[in-house]
């Protein structure tokens, strides 16, 4: 069991206690800040975007940039754990180890500030992963830009796999997945006057029953596809027919072109639903998350490296169907993300979880070791 005066599980937990909304990460980046400002300063640079930070570690003869990406932003929902340090705000909880993220890139950043290596190191504390979408502006943004880095890292708490284990893979790690919010416009009315009404509870569970057709019959069955309705919003009171609906779900795919397909099908068939039930539709996309591709050769490096050098055990994993917004990133610098055992009960998102604290001066461990590899390296 490590100490429970361990200065980044501490950290963990006062972050922990603040979990903020994407792009709401206030209290969160000033305590990054305030970390930040307590390190030596004649090797760090800083700048903020938005609710974000960039911090820039200087090397002793920089030629590249190596990045290391973590998220900040919580969740909106109730925290039911057993812990201590519960979230203090209502109705948010870091379910998803955003805390545990942010912990060990700042426990990677200090040594580096304290042990500098020959490359220059990025950090970057990206918000909003979660939603609305943190990475592509960020990627896009004149502060990212100016100090782009040559590649990108990071990692993801992985409640299925024990302390002590990382899992990832070359190629795709996570999915696309693609948010799904249709409302339909009929018109409502007295349940004694059907006919003087066009009731959208008929025309969305038509809907919902054609969407799930869509994986089973226009999918090839060896593509991975998911369509997923998880919320329904139809009426008022029992005696009042509903002109109005609304459907909600979430679409992941392991391939783009079966993503562009699936939206194409959805297309179609709510046309199809206007035209038969006589009423209006409009279909909203949400967030869009790109697939999490790693680059394969550096993955494959990286395996190779942390089975024999790491202290770690490697596992080399599936393909996840959840999303993350660093795919992004990985469209255009070369990477890798992996997944740091934490042996919980309870999966992500859920109220309970409880990720295992031994964890966070593992994965500072490793990642600290990997990048003074690679940034004194001539690779």
């Amino acid at each position: 069991m490590v100490a429970l005066t361990h200065p980044f599980i501490n950290l963990r937990r006062q972050l922990h206690r603040i979990p903020e909304l994407g792009f709401e990460e206030f209290k969160t980046q000033q305590v990054i800040l305030d970390t930040l400002s307590r390190l030596p300063q004649h090797r760090l640079e800083i700048k903020t975007w938005r609710t974000g930070v960039l911090a820039k570690v200087k090397g002793t003869a920089p030629t590249r940039i190596l990045g290391y990406r973590t998220d900040m932003d919580g969740l909106p929902m109730e925290e039911e754990t057993n812990y201590a340090f519960r979230s203090e705000h209502p109705g948010r909880m870091h379910a998803c180890g955003h805390d545990f993220h942010m912990a060990i890139a700042l426990g990677i950043l200090t040594h580096f500030v304290e042990h500098p290596v020959k490359e220059d190191l990025l950090f970057l504390f990206q918000p909003a992963e979660e939603g609305p979408g943190g990475a592509l502006p960020m990627l896009q943004s004149e502060a990212f830009q100016e100090w782009r880095p040559d590649v990108l890292f990071a990692l993801h708490i992985g409640p299925d796999w024990p302390v002590g284990t990382i899992a990832t893979r070359p190629g795709i790690l996570f999915a696309n997945t693609s948010e799904l919010y249709i409302d339909l416009i009929g018109t409502s009315g007295h349940a004694s006057l059907p006919h003087r009404s066009n009731d959208m509870v008929i025309a969305a569970s038509q809907l919902a029953m054609q969407l799930q057709t869509i994986i089973s019959r226009n999918i090839d069955p060896l593509d991975a596809a998911i369509l997923t309705l998880g919320k329904v919003t139809i009426g008022t009171r029992q005696n009042i027919i509903p002109g109005k609906a609304r459907l909600e779900g979430t679409i992941r795919t392991l391939s783009l072109e079966s993503m562009e397909h699936i939206k194409h099908r959805i297309r179609t068939l709510v046309q199809g639903i206007e035209t038969g039930f006589n009423c209006k539709a409009e279909i909203d996309w949400g967030a869009n998350y790109c697939q999490v591709e790693n680059q394969a050769d550096l993955t494959q490096a990286f395996m190779d490296w942390a089975r024999t050098e790491g202290d770690v055990q490697v596992v080399e994993c599936r393909e996840a169907m959840a999303g993350e917004d660093f795919g992004y990133f990985l469209q255009e610098i070369p990477g890798f993300m992996f997944w740091l055992g934490v042996e919980t009960t309870y999966g992500l998102h859920h109220p309970q979880i409880e990720p295992k604290e031994e964890a966070i001066p593992i994965a500072i461990d490793l990642m600290t070791r990997w990048l003074r590899k690679k940034a004194n390296s001539s690779y």
